[in-house]
């Protein structure tokens, strides 16, 4: 027997390393070589640009994007979430060792004559033992938790990242919108001044008989035009101010108070040249979200082999070491000394289709986990191949709507001279400043939406870039 106990030992020690289930192979997946050749991206960059948002050189921006990532409530519940899988694998990792237990005993017990040879009698037992209970890792099943465990932890790791790209990200768009609407605010208060002036002059001509009622309505209708513009784009200001304290975690408090993002104007942030270059099969360990995906795709392959361990038979040791005397006093005393080694072997025989069932459930959970993770990688390439369009796009816009601009003031300055010297009606005069205004409110959007599409870019190819990335 003492021969044999090293021997068994010895055994399932050597079957403790055998794990069932399959393996995780990550999934072959048909990966461009480069991205489309109409799109160039800058190749200059290799300096940190993990803080992508510092490129705009806005320092609010930098103290808003600051206050998001420490007090924005979604990235708080990511954080409670990536401690849950800690825990978690905490517990994985425990359930691996041994489990220490103390255990105390005190019964009195009384036997009659009927059930004693030695006639009817009342004794007292007091016990007290460490008891030792392990078990051995046979099939892998506590291994295979432990690498689930791990895995969804790296899955809530990533999915902070996620979501932390998605509010720094929100953050900049809104505020690019913020900048650009209290720009448009701005030209259409100036237009309208500039409208007020002209309908004044156009009182007093008309007063003293050099105009037309005709020319003096058209300059009050344009002055009016204007005005019922501004107080939708006041609406709109007060609007995104609220959006934006939402995003960076502002207090109710905060929120009904006077908000204020400093005096930054839309023309004086910085537009960087250009993005690191970037090959597409980066992409998988760049994009935060796409390794989420793929860590709860070993989760699941892990959960197959949990399934598969479950229906196989499991192996225990235990021990016990401690005394046991009819009185408290001779506890400690050698002769009260007691111990005890056992060894249990316990699985199913017949649970009806129970461990089928399971390793069915796993194996479907893991085959929706692939087509999770293949889904999140073929939206992530979407969305980059979306990014470089719209940020080539935009950038040709901008380019388009200066010279139409440039061509609009050339026209009003133009018009002004002849309207002065008679060549030209008062409607000529109007039209040129409708087109000037239009111009210069489409310049504004469009200067938001090639920041924003920058910002856009950042975010699909995975929110930044290091030295040695």
């Amino acid at each position: 027997m003492r021969k044999a106990l090293p021997v068994l030992l010895l055994s399932t020690a050597l079957l403790a390393g055998c794990a069932v289930g399959p393996d995780y192979r990550a999934p072959a997946l048909d990966l461009p070589e480069e991205w489309p050749e109409h799109v160039l991206l800058s190749d200059e960059a290799r300096a940190d640009w993990q803080q992508w948002w510092r490129q705009f050189e806005d320092p609010h921006l930098d103290a808003l994007v600051a206050r998001a990532v420490d007090d924005n409530l979604e990235l708080h519940l990511q954080l409670a979430r990536i401690q849950e899988a800690r825990a978690r694998l905490g517990l994985a990792r425990a359930e691996q060792l041994p489990s220490v237990s103390a255990q105390a005993e005190a019964a009195r017990e009384r036997t009659p004559a009927a059930a004693s040879p030695l006639g009817e009698s009342t004794d007292n037992l007091f016990s007290l033992a460490g008891v030792l209970d392990y078990e051995i890792d046979l099939w892998g099943r506590l291994g295979r938790e432990q690498e689930a465990s791990e895995a969804l932890l790296d899955e809530s790791l990533f999915a902070h990242d996620a979501v932390r790209l998605n509010v720094i990200a929100d953050v900049v768009a809104t505020y690019f919108d913020l900048r650009s609407a209290e720009r448009q605010l701005r030209i259409t208060e100036a237009t309208a001044e500039s409208r007020e002036e002209t309908f004044r002059l156009e009182q007093l001509r008309f007063d003293v008989g050099e105009s037309d009622e005709l020319a003096l309505r058209q300059a009050q209708s344009e002055l009016e035009s204007t005005l019922a513009q501004l107080p939708a784009q006041r609406e709109r200001v007060r609007v995104l101010e609220g959006s934006l304290a939402l995003l960076v975690g502002m207090s109710p408090a905060e929120l009904m108070a006077e908000l204020d993002y400093g005096d930054t104007d839309l023309e004086s942030i910085a537009l960087p040249d250009g993005v690191p270059a970037v090959l597409p099969s980066e992409l998988l360990a760049r994009r935060p979200d796409i390794r989420s995906a793929e860590a709860g795709l070993i989760a699941a392959n892990a959960g197959i082999g949990v399934a598969e361990a479950s229906r196989l038979p499991r192996f225990n040791l235990g021990g016990l070491l401690g005394s046991a005397a009819g009185d408290a006093g001779d506890l400690f005393t050698s002769a009260a000394g007691t111990w005890g080694l056992s060894a249990t072997v316990m699985g199913p025989l017949f649970d009806f289709g129970r461990s089928a069932s399971r390793i069915d459930t796993a194996e479907a959970l893991a085959e929706q986990a692939e087509v999770q993770y293949r889904a999140t990688v073929a939206q992530a390439f979407n969305e980059v191949r979306n990014a470089l369009v719209t940020y080539e796009a935009s950038g040709e816009r901008v380019e388009a709507i200066r010279r139409q601009l440039t061509a609009f003031e050339r026209t009003l300055e133009l018009a002004e001279v002849r309207y002065r010297e008679g060549f030209v009606g008062f409607i000529d005069l109007l039209d040129a400043q409708r087109a000037m205004l239009d111009a210069e409110l489409a310049l504004s959007e469009a200067k938001r939406d090639r920041l924003t599409a920058t910002a856009t870019l950042f975010k699909a190819l995975g929110g930044g870039w290091q030295v040695d990335a």
